[in-house]
């Protein structure tokens, strides 16, 4: 009888530490909203000034959604030019491109000739294919390894800090090629982890959210059946 009771001690034991576990996992994955550092230590370059830069491979295995932050560590010799237009992106010219599906975050200006480092944080504002190249000397560092794609999922939806401000003006449009056409990037003030505002009235949020927490939700609601059937298994 002992013998027994122990081992349902042991059985509930497991059972409550993989639920717990399993939940914290849940509400990790829900709330929270990340910055990438594009390229991690070898920044936002080409291949003739670093070989060993494999945008592509640093993409891989990333989940980006809507309210993440791209940092671009990089110098006034290089472009950050955020494009949802394909062709531009092949092309890597944006002289083209649409009225307000490219925008160019950096222009490369260089003040005396002078090269100096910058370091440019990018939101991710809309979901869908998002390209990214560097447009200087005619789109040779394109061309030479500077670009990438990824795909923006909804995740959690933008936080309130980055919805859009109606009265505020539309950033310049980059197609006229004024160095002074790249916008100005509004940075929380929690930047370094940025969450959603927590206030009272959160009613906006909530169809921008449901669609992630129901799919967690009903992942966790399997799999908390699965460990009420295996507690139940192992008892008897």
């Amino acid at each position: 009888m002992e013998h027994r009771r122990n081992s349902s001690s042991s059985t509930w034991f497991l059972f409550s530490t993989l639920s717990c576990i399993f939940l914290s996992c849940f509400l990790g994955s829900v709330g929270a909203y990340k910055n990438y550092t594009v390229g991690d230590s070898l920044g936002w370059f080409d291949k003739l000034e670093k070989p060993a830069v494999n945008y592509q491979k640093w993409v891989a295995k990333k989940q980006f959604s809507l309210g993440d932050f791209l940092i671009f560590n990089t110098d006034s010799n290089h472009t950050i030019v955020q494009t949802y237009n394909f062709t531009t992106y092949k092309q890597c010219d944006y002289d083209d491109a649409q009225d307000k599906d490219t925008v160019q975050w950096s222009s490369g200006a260089q003040s005396n000739g002078e090269v100096t480092p910058l370091t440019v944080a990018v939101p991710l504002l809309k979901e869908g294919p998002t390209y990214f190249f560097s447009s200087d000397y005619d789109g040779e560092q394109c061309k030479n390894g500077q670009h990438f794609k990824i795909n923006v999922t909804h995740g959690l939806g933008l936080p309130k800090s980055l919805l859009p401000d109606d009265d505020s003006p539309a950033p310049a449009s980059p197609v006229s090629g004024d160095d002074d056409s790249a916008p100005d990037t509004t940075v929380p003030s929690n930047f370094n982890n940025p969450k959603e505002d927590k206030d009272d009235d959160k009613s906006s949020d909530v169809k921008s959210d449901s669609c992630s927490v129901l799919k967690y939700a009903q992942l966790y609601s399997k799999f908390y059946v699965f460990l009420v059937l295996l507690g139940m298994f192992l008892l008897f």
